[in-house]
Parts: C-alpha cells; sequence; structure tokens
C-alpha cells in the first residue's frame, strides 16, 4: 500500500476531470451511426450509441438539448453529433453529452418533413374522405399571409380580374421566422368565428427553411380541425408543405390559389347567358302550346254555340230520365211477381188456412199443440181451435187407432 492508492469513486472523478480539461474534447463532433436509441419516457432524455466499422461510443442528449431538433432520430441513422467528452463518475464509463446533432448527408429539416409527413398520413389527415369541397360562388375569402408580401398583391389582382364580386379579408401575420406557425394558426382560427366561404393560407416561394412555418404540426392540426374549407398555397409549384397535404384543396402557388377559389366571370356571365337563351326558347315554346290549345278549346261546340250545345245536352238528359223510368219499371215488375210468389208459399204454410177448411187444432191447458193421443189423459183439460174460435172442453174418453188395429 501507497498513499498514491484510489478509490474506484476517486479514480473515475480523476479520469472525468483529465477528459474535461482537454480542449479537444470539450468541444467536439462525432460522425456515426445511431443505435440502441431510447427517449426515456419519463424524462424525455435521449440516450443511444454512436457506432462505425471500428468502435462504439455511448451518447446522452438531455431533454433541454433534443427539443430543439427539427427531426427524431432514429436507429441506423447516420448523424454528426456536437458536444463534449466526459465520464460518469457511478459507471467509470466516459460518453458524449450531445448538445447538437444533424443528420450525415441529408437536410434535418428534410427527415423532420419526412417523419412528419409519414405520422400524420398514418393518423388519417390527409385522408380524402375528411376534406371540404371548395364552394363555387364564395361571398368573402379569408386570406391568412404577410401584409407586405407578393402573394396579397399576386391574389388581389386574380380576384380583380376573375371575380371582383367576392371580398377578400386579410388577416395579416408572419410567414417565416420564430412565431410565424402559432400567427397562421390564429388566422385559421379567426376565420372559422368569422363570416367567410372558404380560407387560403400561404405565401411565395423560399428555401426549406424559408417555408417551414407550414409544416408546423399543430397548424396541420388546425387546419384538420377547421370547419371552413382550407386552400393551402405555399411556395412554388415543385414546393410542398405539410399544409399542403392536409389542406382541403392545394394550389402550387398563391395566384393559383385565387384561380382556384373564384370562378371566371368571362365564364359565369356567358353560363348565364346560355341559360337566358335556353329559358326564353323553352317560354316560347310554353306560350306557344298554350295558344294552340286556347285556340282549341275556342272551337269547340260549347263555347262557338253554347245554346245548342246546352239544348243538346238537355234532350240527352231526357233520353236517359226515360231510359231510367222503363228500367224502373221493369224492376218493379219482377220485384210484384216475387213478391206474389212469396205470398201464395206463405199462404199455403199458413195453419190457419188449413182451419179453415174444416179442420181444428187441439192444445192442453198449457197451451201446447196436441199431435198425438198419448200427450192427453182422461179428465184433462183440452182448447179446440177452430177458424173463427176456441171451444173448451174435458177429455171423457181416449181412443187409440193403435188399440184398435191390434184388436
Amino acid at each position: 500500500m501507497t498513499d498514491r492508492t484510489l478509490t474506484v469513486t476517486e479514480l473515475n472523478s480523476c479520469v472525468k476531470a483529465l477528459l474535461e480539461a482537454d480542449g479537444l474534447l470539450a468541444d467536439i463532433y462525432v460522425k456515426g451511426e445511431i443505435s440502441n436509441f431510447t427517449n426515456h419516457y419519463k424524462t424525455g432524455h435521449f440516450y443511444f450509441s454512436l457506432k462505425d466499422d471500428g468502435g462504439v461510443l455511448d451518447a446522452v442528449m438531455f431533454k433541454g438539448y433534443n427539443s430543439r431538433l427539427k427531426f427524431t432520430p432514429e436507429n441506423g441513422m447516420k448523424v454528426i453529433a456536437h458536444g463534449r467528452i466526459s465520464a460518469y463518475v457511478k459507471s467509470g464509463k466516459y460518453q458524449l453529452y450531445c448538445d447538437d446533432m444533424q443528420p450525415d448527408g441529408v437536410g434535418a429539416l428534410y427527415i423532420a418533413f419526412e417523419q412528419l409527413k409519414a405520422k400524420l398520413e398514418a393518423e388519417g389527415l390527409f385522408a380524402a374522405s375528411h376534406k371540404k369541397p371548395i364552394p363555387r360562388y364564395p361571398g368573402r375569402i379569408g386570406i391568412v399571409t404577410s401584409a407586405t408580401g407578393a402573394a396579397i398583391r399576386d391574389m388581389i389582382n386574380v380576384s380583380s380580374r376573375r371575380f371582383p364580386l367576392s371580398e377578400l379579408v386579410l388577416f395579416p401575420c408572419l410567414v417565416q421566422g420564430d412565431g410565424a406557425a402559432a400567427q397562421i394558426r390564429s388566422g385559421v382560427r379567426f376565420f372559422n368565428n368569422y363570416d367567410v366561404d372558404v380560407i387560403i393560407i400561404g405565401r411565395g416561394g423560399g428555401s426549406i427553411e424559408d417555408l417551414w412555418a407550414f409544416n408546423d404540426e399543430a397548424l396541420a392540426r388546425e387546419i384538420y380541425a377547421s370547419e371552413k374549407p382550407v386552400i393551402s398555397a405555399v411556395g412554388h409549384e415543385i414546393d410542398f408543405s405539410i399544409s399542403d397535404f392536409v389542406a382541403d384543396l392545394r394550389a402550387p402557388t398563391p395566384s393559383a390559389a385565387a384561380e382556384l377559389a373564384l370562378p371566371d366571370s368571362t365564364e359565369v356571365k356567358k353560363k348565364l347567358q346560355n341559360l337566358g337563351n335556353h329559358f326564353y326558347t323553352l317560354l316560347l315554346s310554353q306560350l306557344a302550346n298554350r295558344k294552340d290549345r286556347l285556340e282549341s278549346l275556342r272551337k269547340k261546340p260549347c263555347l262557338v254555340s253554347y245554346q245548342n250545345y246546352i239544348d243538346e245536352k238537355r234532350l240527352a238528359v231526357d233520353e236517359l230520365s226515360k231510359v231510367i223510368d222503363r228500367s224502373a219499371d221493369r224492376i218493379l215488375e219482377r220485384k210484384r211477381l216475387l213478391l206474389s210468389n212469396a205470398a201464395g208459399h206463405l199462404e199455403a204454410l199458413n195453419p190457419l188456412s188449413v182451419i179453415s177448411r174444416g179442420y181444428s187444432a187441439v192444445f192442453d191447458g198449457s197451451g201446447k199443440l196436441i199431435r198425438s193421443v198419448k200427450q192427453l189423459s182422461v179428465g184433462e183439460n183440452i182448447g179446440f181451435q177452430a177458424c173463427d174460435g176456441r171451444v173448451s172442453a174435458t177429455v171423457v174418453q181416449i181412443d187409440s187407432f193403435d188399440n184398435e188395429r191390434k184388436s
């Protein structure tokens, strides 16, 4: 044992101090491929490794730094990382403390653009089924752009030439730099609470950095949630932004946006003139048809000589009346014959008719008709019903025809 004996912690602290004292290692760029990438869900820090064919270097990028990145690192991505080399005393491992990162070979903004595009497309923000139709004849158009840029002047010129009846309402805002995306979002929200038929957002051409405000994720979601249809007109024909994909209609330039939003007044006038001519032709045809029909009606007998017409109808009514009377007489005669036949049948079945020919009906004391002597007994009171009255009697003797035949 010597006085130079160190604890593990002391040794690791010494190594840390040596690394941090080296000016080269305090401000260094390291190129490599990302592996073992982890976005810590609690802290937001990035933990990863940089590797090449010959070695691996651990690295960490704290949330305060990685929040400024324009893209999200991924495994397999080749990057150039900037930072300082230091050691973590507790583990004894040295690592890169990264404070900035750029893609190696492909711009960070381009990667961020492609990542956001893929994310929003997967969520359905670009779906055609969600896109709203642009009104054919907008009365008022809301425009979100710079008040001093060429875009607003171009749209005013197109509007005055193409369809001057529409009113343009400007929401002036920044279109590049810090705060531009937030101001554009405010413009979209403003016009959703204002009486406009369609919203145009956009600006003239520029670099990808100049147009970056229109690649803002929050702006994309604001456009998607808009109740008013939105036309995106950012840059030139070759420029595409996230706003273009999520908007209801993409215009290659601000001037083209005005062309798409507004009808051509010359064409509208031609269509109105054609419709007017068509309606005029239809009207003349209808008038001619009505005139022919009136002429035909005018020649009808009831209008040429109404008295003769009335006399003819009166004779027809008299003739019909006679026909009805004859038909009624025939029907009544048939009914009389039917009634007479029915009365004859009823008379033949009438018991009083039988009695009137010398017969009588016998009833017991309760008024029940006697059909057989077996229903009677000696001493029983009975009644005889003749055609002109009734006689009461008492049974003295009963002689049965059956007894006589038996004897």
